[in-house]
């Protein structure tokens, strides 16, 4: 099945305050965000015409582009009721939100505070990231060669866009090879992420995290933990080195997009069993529809 290019589609973008046709909401090549990566973003689920967690994704929205030194030129309620109106004219009923904030094409060089701050949004169908029965068999991770940047070289507590560009390096690799996604370690060489999810492991029933000094604390990770300590498992978020990995006997990812989804393998490690994740992602279901 071949996916319809994201310029091609149907429907309205919210496009810094009007409704526009999806192929009308364009910018100039020469934007600031696109040449200088001050460009933030959210991706935000949608199940059963329920918006997942909204006011959080539109704040973390906000502080974001307050790290990257952007002013959305709009208060963050009206962002949050932009977003929900955007999903109702698309008639998403489970789906994605994009919101995106960049710097203008005013000006063309490393300090453009006088650039104009742009925001978008827009919203499509979209189903779960992984097929059911890729979900259940479990995704293979390969280890990457680049690592996590420290808070002292990048806003790593931000979604910003340039972050991410590593991210797709790290993914692109992994696939010439035949895994699924990276393994991505930190600028210390602990355990970080992947290339756009958190990680869990279960070792002797108990959950750890690596703790997230310099990449994103998961909204869905936030999620998981609140509902892994709801039904009395006990988590753990630290510092762990590759060799963490030997006797794990689950592993699984957090995320927007992939929401839960268990590995099968990081390169050599093998994660067999699945008791504890497919706990985990049933009690996320019931959450994520409110039930």
């Amino acid at each position: 099945m071949q996916m319809i290019p994201f310029d091609k589609r149907d429907g309205f973008i919210w496009f810094n305050g009007s409704l526009i046709k999806w192929d009308e909401a364009k910018i100039h090549v020469l934007n600031h965000g696109l040449h200088y990566g001050s460009c933030v973003f959210e991706g935000i689920r949608i199940y059963d015409g329920k918006i997942f967690k909204l006011d959080e994704h539109i704040e973390r929205l906000f502080k974001s582009a307050e790290i990257l030194d952007l002013k959305i030129p709009y208060s963050l309620n009206t962002i949050i009721i932009q977003t929900k109106n955007i999903v109702k004219t698309q008639g998403v009923r489970d789906g994605y939100i994009r919101p995106v904030v960049w710097r203008g094409s005013e000006m063309m060089a490393i300090s453009a505070k006088g650039a104009s701050t742009n925001i978008a949004i827009a919203c499509w169908e979209w189903p779960s990231y992984f097929s059911p029965e890729k979900l259940m068999q479990g995704i293979k991770l390969s280890l990457s060669k680049w690592t996590r940047p420290s808070p002292s070289s990048a806003p790593t507590d931000s979604k910003a866009a340039g972050l991410y560009m590593i991210c797709s390096l790290s993914k692109h690799e992994a696939e010439k090879k035949g895994f699924d996604d990276a393994l991505m370690l930190d600028y210390r060489g602990f355990v970080a992420e992947a290339t756009g999810a958190n990680i869990f492991f279960v070792k002797k029933g108990e959950l750890f995290t690596p703790t997230a000094d310099c990449f994103l604390n998961g909204i869905t990770r936030q999620t998981v933990i609140e509902i892994a300590k709801e039904n009395n498992f006990i988590v753990n978020e630290g510092h762990f080195k590759p060799e963490f990995l030997e006797n794990c006997e689950e592993c699984f990812l957090t995320g927007t997009a992939v929401e839960i989804t268990p590995i099968q393998s990081i390169d050599e490690y093998i994660f067999e069993e699945r008791d504890v994740t497919k706990k985990l992602i049933k009690e996320f279901k019931r959450k994520v529809l409110g039930q």
